[in-house]
């Protein structure tokens, strides 16, 4: 298990807060104008966690610390993704909200049978988490498995253990498992700043 200690943190409630007043009757919003709404959990990983941390390319490359190279686009958006591809701000937004919502929250969703009752920060967390390391490894993770027990901070800290690429430990995944940097919020900073 890791050792990092995981803390409650301002800058991380107010990013709950925001989604939380943003959302509406149905724990749903609307990311930008004119877009479908997606849940609250799905907003939050976007804002907070997937966008600071992945990095944008408007232009396809391909990603060779992946084990096969994929090519790769976006917000690390790898589905359909070709040689030459160019895509705009907007709808990368959009591409990144409708994949995560689609594809990774409800695979979540069947893996995790307490998903809706457990805390948003955790949901977020997790959903940030499938899309880095794929949502079938989020869903065997030991993070998932205590999630399933309702242990929601023994998971936060589980989850910090993903923090290596090609090999070896990347300072770079550790600071986004753990407690962030000075301008990015961390995904087990955020977790645990909703367990309160």
């Amino acid at each position: 298990m890791p050792t990092i200690k995981l803390a409650p943190t301002r800058r991380a409630r107010a990013a709950i807060a925001a989604v939380l007043l943003s959302a509406g009757a149905g724990g749903t919003l609307a990311l930008m104008p004119g877009a479908a709404p997606v849940p609250d959990d799905v907003a939050l990983a976007v804002t907070a966690l997937v966008k600071p941390w992945e990095g944008r390319s408007l232009r396809a490359y391909l990603d060779t610390v992946a084990k096969p190279p994929v090519w790769t686009i976006c917000d690390g958006d790898t589905k359909g993704v070709r040689p030459g591809m160019v895509e705009t701000a907007a709808g990368c937004d959009r591409r990144l909200a409708s994949r995560i919502a689609r594809d990774y929250r409800a695979r979540l969703v069947a893996c995790v049978p307490n998903w809706p009752a457990a805390p948003l920060s955790w949901r977020a967390m997790m959903t940030s988490l499938a899309w880095n390391i794929g949502v079938d490894a989020a869903c065997r993770s030991t993070a998932a498995r205590l999630g399933r027990a309702g242990r929601w901070l023994e998971s936060c800290t589980a989850a910090t253990a993903f923090n290596r690429a090609g090999g070896r430990m990347v300072v770079g995944l550790a600071n986004r498992r753990g407690m962030g940097d000075a301008t990015r919020i961390g995904e087990g900073e955020l977790c645990a700043s909703g367990l309160e």
